[in-house]
C-alpha cells in the first residue's frame, strides 16, 4: 500500500466544511475559564515523573481490571458470596454446635462437608475469575510506542503508561488511553477515528490537532517538548471535554475535537502523536463501565425461599421432638430407674425438664438436618460446571471462520438462560458486520438489480414453508404462483467472482450495456455522482495496481466500488481535483477524466446529506448532492420532481427489503451564481462566534436547492450470518427484542427492517425531544411536558387499536431518553415500550444502555439478557441478568465483562432455545427431586424418634446416613442435571414455543415444588409405617426372632434407595447407557456396600456384621417388602403422569409421543401442523413479515376473484 504517501500531500481540512472548522490562529476562541471542583486535573506533558510531586492527587495507572476479585479481597468476598446462600448459614451454625456435647454426630462429620462445599464453590469462582484476569492481561500487556526521552521512542505495555506520556499510535491500532491529539501524518493535523467500540457509530470521526502543535510531526521534535494541560476531572461523558493547553507561554482552549478516547481506533491515518490525559479506570470508556456484579439466578433465589420453608418444617418437628422429650423427661424418666436419669443432670434432669427439652431441641435441629441437604449445593455446582463444559464443546456454536467456540464464562447462570423474557441487543458488530453491499438502484424511474436481499430470500423461504404446511387449497396454490410471479425469491447460487461491497446483478448496467439503455444520459450522471461525490482517498497496491478506498463510512466505499464496476473508477485525488477512469464512451478504452473540486459540503448526522461542486472538462459547473430521500425531495425544483413518485415507490420497496437508501440529485450552476455564493460561503466559514455553524448551514441551504432528482441507491448493511432467522426463532420463542445503538436514527431504522424488527405496515412511534424557548429550566420543563404528552398519546393509540394484526414499533433517541429515564417519567415510558412489538433506541450512550437495561429488569421484574461486542456495551452487559459478549474483531471488552461469550449473534438461538431450555428444566427438576428424596429420608428419622420416645436415637447406621447423599443418590441426580433432554436439540429448534416453559416457570413454580414435597412426605410415610407393619410384630428369622433395629433400619434404607432411584428413572425422558449405569449402579452399589461392611470385624461393623448375607438375603419377607414398598412409593407419580399425559398433556408430552410413534416421519403434514401451532404468535421477525405478506396476497386474490364473480375455491 502507499501507506499515506498520496494522502500526506492533501490538506484534509479543506474537504470538510462542518467537521473541521479551524479559525485563524489570531482569531481563535479564548481559553476556557474554570476553577473549583470538577476541574482539578493538571497534566505535565512529556514529564510523567513530576505528576505525583506537583499534585496532591496521585493519578491511577493505566492498568485495568474487570475481575470480580483480587488477591486481597478474594477470601472475604468469596466467603460473603457463599454465605449469601441461606442453607450455608444454617450449616455453619450446625457445624459450630457440633463442637458441643449435645451434638448427635461428631464435629468432623459436620465441619468437613461444609468446608468441602465452600472450598469447592470458592475454587470454581477463582477458576472463572482467573479467566477474566487472563483476558485483562492480554489488554494490559499490549505494546504502546512512547517517548523515552531525547527524541527517541520505545515500547512498553499499556499498563505502564502514565499521565503525561507522549505516545505514537499507528494506523489500525487502538488508543491505549485518553489522549490529546498533537499531530498526525497529515500536515494539517487531521486524523480519522473509528469509535464503533465506544458508541456504535460506523462512520469515521474527524479529529484535528491544535495548529500550534502541528510542527511536532516526527520523533525528534519531542526532544524538548513540554506543556501543561488543565482540564476536567474524570467523568463518563463521551462527547464533552473542557480544558486548556499551556504551551510556549500561551494558553489554548481544548474541546472534544482534539481528544482521542481509549478503545477507539485510528483509521485512514498513518500515525498520530498524542499526550496521555486519562489513564486506566479514569478513561471515559472505563468510567462508563461498572464493577463486575454478583449475579444470582432466579432459581437460586427461589431456592433460598424453599430453604426457609424447610427450615420452618425442621424447626417445627424439632420443637415437637423437644416438647415430647421434655414431657418424657419430666413425667416418665423418674420411672426409668435402669437409665439412671439423675446421673446426668444436664441433659436428662427430671427436675428441670424444660432445660432438658431445650438441649434436645439443639440435638434435633442437627439430627433432622437431612431435610436441608448440604450436598445439594455441591451437586448443583458439579452439574453447572458440566453443563458449561458441554456448552463450550457444542460444535453447532463453533465459528469456523475465526476458530472460536462458545464460552460459558460463569456457570452460575446456566438455568437463567432458559427464563429470558427480553433481549437487549447492540447493533453494529452484533447484528451487523459493518459491511455494505451495493445491491439495487433506481435510475430515471427504472429499477435495476435483480438479486434479492438476505431478508427477501429468507422471507420467501419461510413463506414457501408456511404455505406448504397449510392444507391444500386453490387459493394457497394461487398465492404461491403470485409469489413466483413477483420474483420474491431469486437463485441462491452465484457464480460471479465475489467483490466486497458489490452484490449487484443486472446485465442491463454491467459491462457497458448501460449505454444501450433509453435514458443513458441520466445513467451517466448517476455514475458520475457515485464516483465524484465523496471524501474518500484511493490507495493503490503497488504490486497489483488494484485500487482500494479508505472512506469515512462503509456506504461511501460501497458506492465507489459500484461506480468502478459500472465503469467509473475513482483512481486518484489531489488538493483540488478528483480523477475518474471512465469506460465511456468506449467500454474497452477507459479514459481518465479530471473533475475540479470547487467546494464540498460534507455529511453530518444533522444535515443528512453531502454536496460537491465540480467543474467538468467542458467547463460546466455542477452541484452533485446525495442524502436521505426526505431531505433531497424537500429541495427538488418544480421541474426536477418528474421521477419523485416512481422513485418513492422503489424506495419503499427497498426499505421493506431491509436496504439502506439514499437519493441522488444534481444541479447545473452558472459561473456568476457560484462566485457570489462562494464569497458568502468563505465569509461564513471564517466567521467567529457561536453562530458560525448556523451561518454555514444557511449559506449551504442557498446552494442545495432547485435540485433535479436522478435516482436512488439501495445498499445492504450486511447482517451477520443467520441474524434474520435467529431473530425470527427467538420471536417465535416468545422473546422480546430491543435494539440499543449509538448509530443515528435512520441507520437504526434500516437495520430494524433488515432484521425484520420493523416491516411495512408496522406503525412507527417516534418519540423525540423538540427545542423550546426560555431559560434553561423552562426549556427542560417544556421538553419534559412535550415528551410526556407524546408518550401518553402513543399509549392511548395502542390501547384503542382494534386490529388484531396491528403492530407498533417504538423508536427513541438518546437525547429524548435523557428525559424519559427520569424517575417521574420512566415507568410511563416502559409501559409504552412493553406495549410495542419492537423497540429501537438510537444515539444512546453506554450509560444510557445500562440505564435502559436496568429499567426493563426492575420495571418488568423479568429476566433480561444483554448482548454486545464492544466497550460501549459493557454497562448493559453487566447490568442485565445475563450478559452475552460477541467475541468479534473489535477488542474483547464485551467478552471480558460477559457471563457467556459467542462468536456470532446467530448462536444465541441455540444458546437460549436449546441449552437454556435444557439447563432450566434440568436444574429445576434436580432441585425438586433433591428436596423430595431428602424429605422422604429425613422424615423417617423423625417418625422413628417419635416411636422411640424422642430419645434422639437414629434407626440407621451412621455410615448409611453419610453415604445416602454422597454416594448412593448423588450420581443419579447429577446425571439428571447433565444429560436429561425432554426433547432433542433439533426438536427444540423446530418447536421454539417450548422455550416459554422457562419464562413461565412451569417446572419450578410453587405448585410443582409443593407437589414434590408432598410426594416426599407420602414416600416417607409409606416407607416407615409399611415397614413397621411388616417387620414389627412378626417373625423375621427362621428361628422365630422378630426384626431388630439394625434389620428394620437396613430394610427401610433399602426401600428408600430403591424408591428414590426408581422415582428419578421415571422422571427422566432421555436415557442413554450412562443413565442406566448410574441409576442401577447406585442401587447395586448399596448391596455391595452391605456385603463389604458386613465382612468387617464386629467391632468395626457393629450391628451391620454379616447383616445382608446372614439375615436379610435369606428372608423372602425382605425382598417382598422391598418390592411392595418401592411400588407403593411410586404409584402416585405414575398415576399423576398418566393422567397428565392423557388428559392435560404439556407440549413436550405431545412431541414425545409423536416422535415415539414416528409420526414425524410417517405423517409429515401432522408434524408440520404441530410445528406451526407451536410457534408463539409474534409481530416481529420473518414469520410476522411472511404472515403479513400472505394476508396481503390472499386479500388481493380474494378481491380479484370477487371482481370476476368467482369463488376462490372454484
Amino acid at each position: 500500500m502507499t501507506k499515506g504517501r498520496i494522502r500526506a500531500k492533501i490538506r484534509r481540512s479543506h474537504l470538510y466544511t462542518f467537521g473541521c472548522i479551524r479559525p485563524p490562529a489570531d482569531q481563535g476562541d479564548a481559553p476556557t475559564q474554570f476553577n473549583g471542583p470538577g476541574f482539578s486535573r493538571i497534566v505535565h506533558c512529556n514529564q510523567p515523573k513530576p505528576q505525583d510531586k506537583r499534585n496532591a492527587v496521585k493519578y491511577c495507572t493505566n492498568y485495568i481490571s474487570t475481575t470480580k476479585y483480587n488477591f486481597f479481597n478474594f477470601v472475604p468476598k468469596a466467603l460473603f458470596e457463599q454465605f449469601r446462600r441461606v442453607a450455608n448459614v444454617y450449616f455453619l451454625l450446625t457445624a459450630a454446635l457440633s463442637l458441643t456435647d449435645i451434638a448427635p454426630f461428631s464435629a468432623v462429620s459436620m465441619i468437613a462437608p461444609l468446608a468441602f462445599v465452600i472450598g469447592l464453590s470458592m475454587a470454581k469462582e477463582a477458576l472463572e475469575d482467573s479467566r477474566r484476569f487472563i483476558q485483562d492481561m492480554k489488554v494490559n500487556t499490549r505494546k504502546a510506542n512512547f517517548h523515552k526521552g531525547d527524541g527517541e521512542f520505545g515500547q512498553k505495555p499499556w499498563m505502564k503508561l502514565f499521565v503525561g506520556d507522549v505516545v505514537k499510535v499507528e494506523k489500525d491500532k487502538f488508543f491505549p488511553a485518553d489522549l490529546l491529539l498533537l499531530s498526525s501524518s497529515y500536515e494539517d493535523g487531521i486524523c480519522y477515528v473509528e469509535t464503533m467500540n465506544l458508541d456504535g457509530e460506523t462512520n469515521l470521526k474527524v479529529k484535528r490537532a491544535l495548529e500550534v502543535t502541528l510542527p511536532l510531526d516526527d520523533d525528534s521534535s519531542f526532544k524538548k517538548f513540554t506543556g501543561r494541560i488543565k482540564c476536567e476531572d474524570p467523568n463518563p461523558n463521551l462527547y464533552t471535554f473542557m480544558g486548556n493547553f499551556e504551551y510556549d507561554h500561551e494558553v489554548y482552549p481544548l474541546d472534544p475535537g482534539q481528544i482521542l478516547l481509549r478503545d477507539s481506533k485510528l483509521r485512514n491515518t498513518a500515525y498520530i502523536y498524542g499526550v496521555v490525559i486519562f489513564t486506566g479506570h479514569d478513561s471515559k470508556v472505563m468510567q462508563n463501565a461498572t464493577k463486575s456484579p454478583s449475579k444470582r439466578s432466579r432459581i437460586e433465589r427461589q431456592m433460598d425461599r424453599i430453604i426457609y420453608i424447610l427450615f420452618s418444617l425442621l424447626l417445627l418437628i424439632s420443637l415437637i421432638s423437644s416438647i415430647g422429650f421434655g414431657a418424657k423427661t419430666g413425667y416418665e424418666m423418674p420411672n426409668f430407674w435402669y437409665l439412671r436419669p439423675y446421673d446426668d443432670s444436664k441433659f436428662y434432669d427430671p427436675t428441670r425438664p424444660a432445660l432438658s427439652g431445650f438441649y434436645h431441641l439443639v440435638t434435633a435441629l442437627i439430627l433432622y438436618g437431612y431435610l436441608i441437604p448440604i450436598s445439594l449445593y455441591v451437586s448443583i455446582e458439579v452439574v453447572k460446571v458440566l453443563q458449561a463444559f458441554f456448552m463450550n464443546q457444542d460444535i453447532h456454536m463453533f465459528d469456523e471462520d475465526t476458530g472460536t467456540p462458545a464460552q460459558a464464562r460463569t456457570s452460575n447462570l446456566n438455568e437463567e438462560l432458559g427464563q429470558v423474557d427480553t433481549i437487549l441487543s447492540d447493533k453494529t458488530g452484533t447484528l451487523t458486520c459493518n459491511q455494505m453491499d451495493f445491491l439495487k438502484c433506481s435510475i430515471a424511474g427504472c429499477p435495476y438489480g435483480t438479486r434479492a436481499s438476505e431478508v427477501e430470500f429468507a422471507a420467501a423461504q419461510q413463506m414457501a414453508t408456511d404455505l406448504e404446511d397449510e392444507d391444500d387449497s386453490d387459493i394457497n396454490k394461487n398465492v404461491i404462483d403470485e409469489i413466483e410471479l413477483e420474483t420474491i425469491i431469486t437463485s441462491g447460487e452465484d457464480h460471479r467472482r465475489v467483490i466486497k461491497g458489490f452484490s449487484f446483478e443486472d446485465s442491463r448496467l454491467l459491462n457497458g450495456n448501460w449505454m444501450k439503455e433509453p435514458k443513458s444520459e441520466q445513467l451517466l450522471l448517476f455514475f458520475r455522482i457515485l464516483s465524484v461525490c465523496h471524501t474518500a482517498i484511493p490507495e493503490v497496491n503497488e504490486e497489483t495496481g488494484e485500487v482500494t478506498y479508505e472512506a469515512e463510512s462503509p456506504d461511501e466505499s460501497a458506492f465507489l466500488v459500484a461506480a468502478r464496476e459500472f465503469g467509473f473508477e475513482f483512481c486518484r485525488r489531489t488538493q483540488s481535483s478528483v480523477y475518474v477512469r471512465e469506460r465511456y464512451p468506449s467500454y474497452d478504452n477507459p479514459v481518465e477524466r479530471e473533475f475540479k473540486i470547487l467546494g464540498l459540503l460534507d455529511f453530518t448526522s444533522k444535515r443528512k446529506r453531502m454536496s460537491v461542486m465540480i467543474r467538468g472538462e467542458d467547463g460546466q459547473i455542477y452541484l452533485f448532492c446525495k442524502g436521505a430521500d426526505s431531505i433531497i425531495f424537500d429541495r427538488l425544483a418544480k421541474d426536477g420532481r418528474e421521477l419523485e413518485g416512481v422513485t418513492t415507490k422503489h424506495l419503499n420497496e427497498y426499505g421493506d427489503a431491509g436496504l439502506r437508501t439514499l437519493a441522488l440529485s444534481f444541479r447545473k450552476l452558472e459561473e456568476e451564481e457560484f462566485s457570489s455564493w462562494n464569497e458568502e460561503f468563505l465569509k461564513a466559514k471564517t466567521a467567529i462566534g457561536n453562530d458560525r455553524e448556523a451561518r454555514l448551514e444557511k449559506v449551504s441551504e442557498m446552494m442545495e436547492k432547485d435540485l433535479i432528482l436522478v435516482g436512488a441507491t439501495a445498499v445492504e448493511d450486511k447482517l451477520q450470518k443467520g441474524v434474520p432467522q435467529c431473530i425470527d426463532k427467538l420471536a417465535q420463542a416468545g422473546l422480546k427484542i430491543w435494539v440499543l445503538t449509538g448509530d443515528k436514527m435512520e441507520t437504526a431504522i434500516n437495520i430494524g427492517f433488515s432484521c425484520s424488527l420493523l416491516r411495512q405496515g408496522m406503525k412507527q412511534i417516534c418519540i423525540s425531544a423538540t427545542n423550546a424557548e426560555g431559560s434553561e429550566q423552562e426549556q427542560k420543563e417544556a421538553i419534559k411536558e412535550d415528551i410526556m404528552q407524546q408518550i401518553t398519546d402513543s399509549s392511548k393509540m395502542i390501547t384503542l387499536e382494534k386490529d388484531p394484526h396491528a403492530a407498533f414499533a417504538l423508536i427513541i433517541d438518546g437525547k429524548t431518553l435523557v428525559y424519559a429515564l427520569e424517575d417521574d417519567m420512566k415507568y410511563q415510558f416502559l409501559s409504552l415500550a412493553v406495549g410495542c412489538a419492537s423497540v429501537i433506541c438510537c444515539r444512546v450512550s453506554p450509560r444510557q444502555k445500562a440505564l435502559v437495561t436496568r429499567l426493563v429488569k426492575e420495571g418488568t421484574g423479568k429476566t433480561t439478557l444483554a448482548i454486545g461486542d464492544g466497550a460501549n456495551d459493557v454497562g448493559m452487559i453487566q447490568e442485565a441478568d445475563i450478559g452475552v459478549g460477541i467475541s468479534g474483531v473489535e477488542g474483547m471488552q464485551a467478552v471480558m465483562a460477559s457471563d457467556f461469550a459467542i462468536a456470532q449473534f446467530r448462536f444465541l438461538e441455540r444458546l437460549l432455545v436449546v441449552h437454556g431450555h435444557w439447563c432450566y428444566k434440568r436444574v429445576a427438576q434436580m432441585i425438586c427431586y433433591f428436596f423430595y428424596k431428602n424429605i422422604a429420608f429425613g422424615l423417617t428419622l423423625f417418625y422413628f424418634e417419635a416411636l422411640a420416645g424422642f430419645s434422639g436415637e437414629t434407626v440407621y447406621d451412621d455410615w448409611y446416613m453419610l453415604l445416602f447423599n454422597v454416594v448412593l443418590t448423588s450420581l443419579p441426580v447429577i446425571s439428571l442435571g447433565v444429560f436429561e433432554q425432554d426433547v432433542s436439540s433439533d426438536v427444540c429448534l423446530q418447536f421454539p414455543a417450548l422455550y416459554q416453559q422457562g419464562p413461565n416457570n412451569l417446572f419450578f413454580d410453587w405448585y410443582r415444588i409443593f407437589g414434590w414435597m408432598g410426594n416426599g412426605l407420602y414416600t416417607s410415610l409409606i416407607i416407615f409405617y409399611v415397614s413397621i407393619f411388616i417387620f414389627h410384630h412378626q417373625a423375621f428369622r427362621t428361628d422365630g426372632h422378630t426384626a431388630d433395629m439394625a434389620t428394620m433400619g437396613t430394610s427401610m434404607f433399602t426401600c428408600i434407595i430403591w424408591g428414590v432411584n426408581l422415582q428419578i428413572a421415571l422422571t427422566m425422558s432421555h436415557f442413554t447407557w450412562i443413565q442406566h449405569f448410574i441409576i442401577w449402579g447406585s442401587v447395586f452399589s448399596w448391596y455391595i456396600f452391605l456385603i463389604l461392611y458386613g465382612l468387617l470385624p464386629p467391632d468395626r461393623s457393629l450391628n451391620g456384621y454379616k447383616l445382608l448375607v446372614g439375615a436379610l438375603a435369606p428372608s423372602p419377607k425382605f425382598w417382598l417388602a422391598t418390592l411392595l414398598i418401592t411400588i407403593l412409593c411410586n404409584i402416585p407419580y405414575m398415576a399423576h403422569i398418566s393422567f397428565q399425559r392423557t388428559f392435560r398433556p404439556l407440549d413436550h408430552h405431545v412431541i414425545q409421543e409423536i416422535k415415539h410413534y414416528k409420526k414425524d416421519i410417517e405423517d409429515r403434514r401432522m408434524w408440520n401442523r404441530e410445528r406451526s401451532k407451536a410457534r408463539q404468535e409474534t409481530k416481529i421477525g420473518l414469520s410476522a413479515r411472511v404472515d403479513a405478506k400472505i394476508r396481503q396476497l390472499k386479500g388481493r386474490l380474494t378481491k380479484k376473484y370477487s371482481l370476476i364473480g368467482m369463488s376462490p375455491q372454484h
